[in-house]
C-alpha cells in the first residue's frame, strides 16, 4: 500500500493518471475516481467544515447523501456550489474548492463558534437578536445573512447549454443494483420497453462496492454481464448518470441527466445536462437501502465514516480510508467491513459490538461485545477511540453501522407515508398502487437472494420469470442503538447542521413534539442532504423523548427534488430572448 492507495483491487484505471487540485494543491487520481476516492488516496482527510460550529468534517459517506464533503467545483460561469465530493467523477483538470472556512480549510476562524455552543441550541436565533430594535435591519440581518448558506454561486452567466427531453416506456426501473438489473431483465426479456437509471456514473449499484458471489462468480462480472445483454436488446434504454428525483402525477417522473459534467467543458454541440420527463406505464423503485450512523461522541472527526463507505471505497475504488481500523456496529454489517478491510492488508484492531451477541463471522478480527465508543481521540483526524469501560483503542479511522434505512424518498412524493419494521429497524414504503412499485432492500428484503427474486417478480408481475441465479447470502440480525448516552463527546444527529441528540428532547420540552415542527425547529433534516443519514435516529431519540413509538412520531415529508438538479437543467433552452421573448408590433 503506497500511501492510502491499496496495491490492487478496484475498478480504477491505474493506468492512466488524472491531475486536479483541491484548494489549489495538485493532485492526482485516475479515471474511475470519485474526488473524494482520490483525495482520501492522496491522504486528504479534512474536507470541509461544519455549518454552525465549523468543526473540521471528512466522508462520511460515498455516495449522494453525503452531509459533510461539500465543494466548489470548476471556475467562472461554471462554477458550481454545495456539490458534494463523493459523487463528482474525477476528470483531468477538475479544480475544486472547500467552502465556509475562512481563511483556509485547515484553521477556520469560525470554529470559535464552538467555544459558544452552550448558547447555539436548538433554535437558537428564534431566542436572540430581541433587542434593541434599532439593531435588527442596521446589525443583525447582515450578520445572519452573511453566516448564512456555505458556497457561492457565480455571478457570470453559465456557458453551457441544457436540454428538455420526453421518454415513454412501459418499464421505468429506478437503481441498477441486483434487484434494478433482475427487474429490468426480466421485463426485457418479454418485450417491454424498459429505462433502466441510475444516479451513478457505471450501472450495477452495490455489486461494484461488495465482494458478493452469483452464480459462482464475483457480483461485478454478474452484473457486467447482465447490463451487456440489456444494452444488446433494442427494446431497452440504460440511462447512467441519471437522477429520478420526483415522481408526478399520471406516472411522469422528473429527471436530471449529467451528459457532460465529467468532462472539463462540454462539447459546443452537447448539453452538459438534460432534463427529462420520462412517461412510464408501470415504474419499479430499486433504490436500495442506506446505511446510517450511530449518535456517540466525536462521531464526526475526519475519519470516522459509515461502514459501508469504507467497503465502497476500498473495493471499488482502491483506496483505504487509514491503515488501522475499528468497527462500531449494531448490526452484522460491520463485520463485512472488518473482514474486507483486513483483506486489503488493513490492521482492523476490533470489531466494537452494541449487541450482547452475535452470530456474525469476524474472520480472525477481535470482537468486543456488549461495549460502546463513548468517544473518539482527536480533532483533524481520528488517532484512537474511547470505550464505556474506559478502554482505549489507538486507530486513524473508524467505521461505523447503525442499521439500514430503505431509500423510500420517490415512492412517497405524493403523500404516502412509509411504516416502521422492527425486523430490520427501519421505515418501509407502503403498496401506493398507481403503477409505481417498490422492490429489493429498499422494501425491507435485507438478503441478496431475496433482492433477486423480487427484482425478477416485480420486473415481471405476470409471474413469467427469468431462471434466479444462485448466490451466498450475509445473515443480516441488529438490535438497534440510536444514541450512546453516556458519550463524553459531542455527539451528532445531523451533520451538515451540527444538530445534538440533545435539541430534540429540548424542542420536546418546549412543546414542539410534531416531527414536522420538530425539523424546523432543531434544523434537523434541512440541510442539503435532506435528513438523509439523520432522519431516523433523530425520529428515535424524539420517540423516546414523547413516549411515542416510531410508527407515531412518523416521517417528515418526503418532496422533490431527491438531490440538487440545477437551474439550467430545468429551464433547458428556454433562457434569455428564448425565455421571454421581445414581441414587436405590426408597427415594426
Amino acid at each position: 500500500m503506497t500511501s492510502f492507495r491499496l496495491d490492487n483491487g478496484g475498478l480504477i484505471d491505474r493506468n492512466t493518471s488524472l491531475n486536479f487540485r483541491f484548494d489549489g494543491k495538485p493532485f492526482t487520481g485516475h479515471p474511475g475516481d470519485t474526488l473524494a476516492s482520490a483525495l482520501i488516496a492522496n491522504g486528504v482527510h479534512l474536507m470541509g467544515r461544519s455549518f454552525k460550529y465549523h468543526r473540521p468534517r471528512g466522508v462520511i459517506s460515498a455516495g449522494s447523501s453525503e452531509p459533510n464533503a461539500l465543494v466548489e467545483l470548476r471556475e467562472g460561469g461554471r462554477k458550481e456550489a454545495n456539490t458534494r465530493a463523493t459523487t463528482i467523477e474525477l476528470y483531468d483538470g477538475l479544480v475544486a474548492r472547500s467552502q465556509n472556512r475562512w481563511p483556509s480549510l485547515d484553521f477556520d476562524i469560525g470554529a470559535v463558534n464552538a467555544l459558544a455552543s452552550s448558547m447555539f441550541v436548538a433554535s437558537f436565533y428564534y431566542k436572540t437578536f430581541m433587542w434593541p430594535k434599532s439593531f435588527w435591519e442596521k446589525i443583525y440581518e447582515p450578520l445572519i445573512r452573511r453566516a448564512a448558506g456555505l458556497g457561492y454561486a457565480s455571478k457570470e452567466p453559465d456557458p453551457d447549454k441544457y436540454e428538455k427531453a420526453y421518454a415513454h416506456c412501459d418499464l421505468l426501473v429506478v437503481g441498477s443494483g441486483p434487484t434494478g438489473l433482475m427487474a429490468a431483465l426480466a421485463a426485457a426479456r418479454g418485450g417491454a420497453r424498459v429505462i433502466l437509471a441510475d444516479e451513478s456514473a457505471a450501472l450495477g449499484g452495490s455489486l461494484l462496492n461488495e465482494n458478493e458471489e452469483i452464480d459462482s462468480m464475483s457480483g461485478r462480472i454478474w452484473a457486467h454481464d447482465v447490463i451487456a445483454e440489456l444494452a444488446s436488446l433494442p427494446n431497452v434504454t440504460l440511462m447512467p448518470r441519471t437522477t429520478i428525483f420526483g415522481w408526478y402525477d399520471g406516472n411522469i417522473f422528473g429527471t436530471a441527466e449529467r451528459v457532460n459534467d465529467h468532462v472539463l467543458e462540454p462539447s459546443p454541440y452537447e448539453p452538459r445536462q438534460r432534463y427529462w420527463r420520462i412517461i412510464a406505464k408501470r415504474a419499479v423503485l430499486a433504490t436500495g437501502a442506506e446505511e446510517r450512523p450511530i449518535c456517540f461522541g466525536g462521531n464526526d472527526v475526519p475519519g470516522v465514516m459509515l461502514a459501508s463507505a469504507m467497503r465502497t471505497f476500498a473495493n471499488r475504488y482502491g483506496a483505504a480510508s487509514g491503515k488501522s481500523a475499528v468497527v462500531f456496529t449494531n448490526n452484522d454489517s460491520g463485520y463485512r467491513t472488518a473482514r474486507d478491510m483486513k483483506a486489503h492488508g488493513v490492521r482492523v484492531e476490533a470489531i466494537i459490538d452494541s449487541r450482547a451477541g452475535s452470530a456474525a463471522d469476524a474472520g480472525a478480527v477481535p470482537v468486543l461485545r456488549g461495549r460502546m465508543i463513548v468517544n473518539v481521540k482527536g480533532r483533524k483526524r481520528v488517532e484512537g477511540v474511547y470505550l464505556d469501560d474506559h478502554t482505549h483503542i489507538a486507530c486513524d479511522t473508524l467505521a461505523m453501522s447503525g442499521g439500514w434505512s430503505p431509500i423510500v424518498n420517490l415512492l412517497c412524493h405524493r403523500g404516502a407515508k412509509p411504516r416502521w419494521d422492527a425486523g430490520i429497524a427501519g421505515f418501509i414504503p407502503p403498496d401506493v398502487g398507481q403503477g409505481f412499485t417498490v422492490a429489493g432492500s429498499a422494501a425491507g428484503k435485507m438478503l441478496l437472494s431475496e433482492c433477486l427474486i423480487d427484482g425478477a417478480a416485480k420486473g415481471r408481475p405476470d409471474g413469467k420469470l427469468p431462471p434466479i441465479p444462485k448466490c451466498r447470502d450475509e445473515a443480516f440480525a441488529i438490535t438497534p442503538l440510536w444514541w450512546v448516552k453516556q458519550s463524553t463527546g459531542k455527539a451528532f444527529v445531523d451533520y451538515q447542521n451540527d444538530v445534538t441528540p440533545k435539541d430534540l428532547p429540548l424542542a420536546a420540552q418546549e412543546g414542539y413534539r410534531d416531527i414536522e415542527l420538530v425539523k424546523r425547529y432543531t434544523t434537523a433534516g434541512m440541510a442539503t442532504d435532506q435528513g438523509k443519514l439523520g432522519n431516523v435516529n433523530a425520529i428515535a431519540i424524539l420517540a423516546e423523548a414523547t413516549a411515542k413509538t416510531m410508527d407515531q412520531v412518523s416521517t417528515t415529508t418526503f418532496r422533490p427534488y431527491y438531490t440538487p438538479v440545477s437551474f439550467g437543467a430545468l429551464a433547458g433552452p428556454f433562457v434569455g430572448h428564448h425565455f421571454q421573448p421581445v414581441r414587436k408590433t405590426p408597427l415594426h
